[in-house]
């Protein structure tokens, strides 16, 4: 592993660079139509080399993005799809083309890049040598155009500094990937704070910074959507926590606690005192709007964005112990599971 290369673990400890280091670019996408050409758009203008990994678009992404100069990457549909393997996929094509390659950018094809961003990720990088992953402000599109993209708009404000994950959209040092041996292509969610979690262990550090990285346009209208990512999002917390639930990481375990005490736990021990004849146990139902207003107190937002955040992290409760579910029902059956999509 490369921790002894290291002379001095402190992030903030500034090495001059000469030169900027080489960048390549890794696109996926399915059926995002107008949201990938102007994804692509914004990561053309800022690199030369530019990987689109499609998994099985109907709608023709493939060709746009081949007409637009992208290196384009089909997915084996035949091989259970994940988001993971895609990038890892990608990433090894980029690697072909560019053998000096030191920078890798991970792109969703939903994404839009912010013009100026490419120089601020590579500075930094340069300047950081123990730094692994960069990512920056993400906000979403449209979080006007429904309360579930103004959720994810909130999901995305997350604090500048030392970070201990990143999102789908990141830059990454080309040794520190390659060194963790990439994504774990059978995660069909959390494969970036995975991956952080390795990264970490091998003296790595993931870094947030406060300059506006990117566009994300969610499209996420119904609440359909949102209970399916939310699944998702329960699904991987539970196999983030079966992978490095031990201490010191404790990863996905306060997040599976959870989603078991507000999703499975209060509604059964209400049901079972009901039924057992203690009428009054009913008004432990006032507990959920109880924690909801505790929550929304709690927030740093406008009320009525606090407000509506706190309601639905206590409604996810329930999608998510039914992903802890999902989760366990495959890990017993040994089966992988089918990708979770909600658009």
């Amino acid at each position: 592993m490369f921790r002894g290369c290291w002379r001095d673990n402190r992030v903030n400890s500034v090495v001059p660079s000469n030169s900027a280091g080489v960048v390549g670019y890794v696109v996926i996408g399915r059926n995002e139509g107008e949201r990938l050409r102007v994804c692509l758009e914004s990561v053309l203008s800022a690199a030369n080399v530019v990987v689109y990994v499609d998994s099985g678009s109907t709608d023709g992404s493939v060709r746009m993005a081949q007409r637009m100069g992208a290196n384009v990457v089909n997915l084996d549909l035949s091989v259970p799809f994940t988001a993971a393997r895609a990038r890892n996929e990608g990433f090894r094509r980029l690697r072909d083309l560019v053998p000096d390659l030191e920078y890798v950018h991970y792109v969703d094809g939903d994404c839009e890049l912010v013009d100026g961003w490419q120089g601020k990720a590579v500075q930094f990088l340069d300047e950081h040598k123990n730094v692994a992953v960069v990512c920056g402000r993400l906000r979403e599109r449209y979080p006007e155009k429904s309360i579930y993209n103004m959720l994810c708009d909130m999901e995305w404000d997350a604090a500048a500094g030392a970070a201990k994950s990143c999102g789908g959209i990141s830059m990454m040092r080309v040794k520190a990937f390659e060194t963790v041996h990439g994504f774990r292509a059978d995660l069909i969610a959390g494969e970036e704070p995975e991956l952080c979690v390795r990264l970490r262990a091998s003296g790595w550090h993931v870094w947030r910074l406060g300059d506006e990285m990117a566009f994300h346009d969610a499209a996420m209208l119904r609440f359909g959507q949102w209970w399916k990512r939310t699944v998702r999002a329960g699904y991987a917390y539970a196999q983030a926590a079966v992978l490095h639930g031990a201490p010191p990481e404790l990863h996905g375990v306060s997040e599976s606690r959870s989603a078991w005490f507000w999703g499975a736990g209060v509604p059964t021990v209400i049901i079972g005192l009901a039924i057992g004849g203690r009428v009054w146990a009913l008004a432990l139902v006032l507990i959920y709007p109880i924690q909801v207003t505790r929550l929304a107190l709690k927030g740093h937002r406008g009320a009525r964005e606090n407000w509506w955040r706190a309601l639905f992290l206590v409604l996810g409760k329930f999608p998510e112990w039914m992903g802890q579910l999902k989760y366990r029902y495959h890990a017993i059956k040994g089966r992988q599971a089918a990708l979770i999509e909600y658009k």
